[in-house]
């Protein structure tokens, strides 16, 4: 019988093995960031929950004994977590209340094929059916269609039938694993067409492969409702990257990037109950790269079959059409006109300024109007002689009307902003554009920051910009058309000034926030233009605002520069 030792830490021993910690490893910058915060954890309680070594071992120490290969050359041999695999199942099983009760009550696997997730989902199923202490546990492995849900059940079937100790406990059926005799437990496959979906009391819920489900987000929906009966239930999501778009896949992934970001801001994203596990390229141009692979392939080597792989990389570099193919299934770079501008440490710049000590005389604004439910934001950058750095002051504006209901359901801490006196309330249910003039008076008034120009979609109230004219001159707006055409060289710029650090932002949370929501849209000549996508809560209303100010200084730069 394995029996790991009473202090053992796979989290901190994967930790060490970072290239970036003095390792060999070499992580993508999601999984850094996730155990650069599991690593602070464990030495921090973070909301009353602690690191029990005895929880988190005893799944990977459940696994090791009882699981067992079901097919191939390993087929019925048990199963040999690999180090990447113990962390994972240490930081999501490990982490627990004075009570006992797990934190995390959803976790996420995003790893490139091949990897052992569907094995590795297996066997959690089972220790959620039989051995998480759990009296009369109702686990389900759910997709919209039924042979997909089958995937990660039939798995752990096969895992019950090779091992005696579990076909001890476990009674394997047409349509489910029965335990009823030893803790009337249950694990069963569930479609969306299933009827009995409604009234479940779910403990565990595995969904595989979640980037192949359209229309997903019902489904997912009634699972995550399931689950409210139970004092430690587990989500348990495992998937590569897909080519459906706008679904329950980019909602979870979405998620995660702001929770992954939000580690690093103390007043960022938080969702306490769910934990990411990441793995890709942080760019796609790294697919051509061998040292870059593991970043998407922690099994490579091992579990996946590098030379497979190098035989794809090598077709890709001479038939093009294979590209997309790879780079998404292989290396998680979702498949889409669409894809994430900058990662964090790209956007990433905590450097502060005090206008007073600066003394800025011109600045240029950049104004992005909201629809009823998004934000609205007003932008000023401006320079200061002999600094190549842009300076940027933003304010934000929300309706009063919907304000609490967008930190409840966006999980967006807009309170905590406001309390900085980073936005501003508008009274009803739309904002009020004459609040915005207001906020540019005053920084006319209280900053001494005269603006040489104001940026604005061309499709702006009309009313706002005849005020702007008469109360700071005919000629100050600008309209932006917006489209690649506009776009696209600004926004290029804009985006090489972020990574160099020249746009100080004031370590503002907002635009942050914004930044990391924005994607691109590139079209086959490599223009771009700022996309958003449907998801409900993210905005990049500070990023459109800052956009057309960057434009509109882009276009007069020379005059600029001789006012300042």
């Amino acid at each position: 019988m394995i029996k790991y030792p009473d202090d053992y830490d796979p989290i901190l021993e994967y930790w060490n093995t970072f290239k970036q910690n003095g390792g060999k490893n070499v992580v993508s910058q999601k999984i850094y960031l996730t155990y650069k915060h599991l690593v602070w954890k464990l030495k921090h309680d973070e909301q009353d929950f602690y690191y029990s070594n005895f929880r988190g071992n005893h799944v990977i120490e459940f696994i090791e004994n009882y699981c067992r290969h079901s097919k191939g050359k390993m087929g019925g041999k048990k199963i040999v977590l690999e180090l990447w695999e113990k962390a994972m199942l240490a930081a999501i099983f490990g982490f627990i209340d004075s009570n006992g009760n797990r934190q995390y009550q959803r976790a996420t696997l995003i790893i490139g094929k091949k990897n052992g997730k569907s094995l590795l989902g297996s066997a959690v199923s089972l220790y959620l059916q039989v051995a998480d202490g759990e009296p009369g546990p109702e686990v389900y492995a759910v997709a919209t269609k039924k042979d997909q849900a089958k995937i990660i059940w039939n798995e752990a079937k096969s895992m019950v039938r090779k091992s005696p100790d579990l076909r001890k406990i476990i009674k394997p059926k047409i349509a489910e694993l029965d335990s009823v005799n030893f803790n009337d437990g249950v694990f069963k496959p569930l479609s969306a067409d299933s009827d009995t979906l409604d009234g479940l009391n779910v403990h565990g819920v595995l969904m595989d492969e979640i980037h192949q489900w359209k229309n997903g987000e019902a489904l997912y929906n009634i699972m995550a409702d399931g689950i409210t009966a139970r004092e430690e239930p587990l989500i348990f999501i495992t998937s590569t990257a897909g080519t459906v778009r706008e679904d329950i896949y980019d909602q979870i992934y979405d998620e995660g990037v702001q929770t992954v970001n939000g580690y690093e801001q103390d007043d960022g994203y938080k969702d306490y109950r769910s934990i990411f596990f990441i793995y890709e390229l942080d760019n796609r141009n790294e697919w051509t790269v061998p040292a870059m692979w593991k970043k998407a392939n922690p099994g490579l080597g091992t579990i996946k079959n590098k030379t497979t792989l190098a035989e794809k990389v090598e077709r890709a570099k001479h038939n093009h059409s294979l590209i997309k193919n790879l780079v998404c299934k292989e290396f998680n770079i979702r498949e889409t006109s669409t894809e994430a501008w900058l990662n964090f440490e790209d956007l990433n710049n905590e450097k502060t300024f005090d206008i007073s000590e600066l003394k800025p005389r011109y600045g240029i604004g950049g104004i992005d109007l909201s629809a009823t439910t998004d934000l609205t934001c007003a932008t000023a950058i401006f320079q200061v002689p002999n600094d190549p750095h842009i300076y940027v002051k933003q304010m934000y504006w929300i309706p009063e009307n919907s304000f609490e209901r967008h930190i409840v359901e966006d999980k967006i801490p807009y309170d905590k902003w406001k309390d900085r006196g980073l936005i501003r309330l508008s009274q009803g249910n739309k904002v009020n554009y004459h609040e915005i003039t207001e906020w540019f008076k005053d920084l006319q008034d209280k900053d001494d920051i005269y603006l040489y120009k104001i940026g604005y979609d061309s499709w702006s109230a009309a009313y706002l910009i005849d005020e702007l004219n008469n109360e700071f001159g005919r000629g100050v707006t600008e309209p932006v058309i917006q489209g690649k055409k506009t776009l696209s060289s600004p926004m290029q710029s804009m985006g090489a000034d972020l990574k160099s650090k020249l746009i100080v932002y004031n370590n503002n949370p907002i635009l942050k926030w914004c930044l990391s929501n924005t994607s691109v849209d590139i079209d086959k000549n490599n223009n771009i233009q700022p996309a958003k996508g449907k998801s409900k809560t993210k905005r990049i209303d500070g990023v459109a605002s800052l956009l057309d100010a960057y434009t509109i200084r882009d276009e007069y730069l020379d005059d600029y520069n001789s006012v300042i």
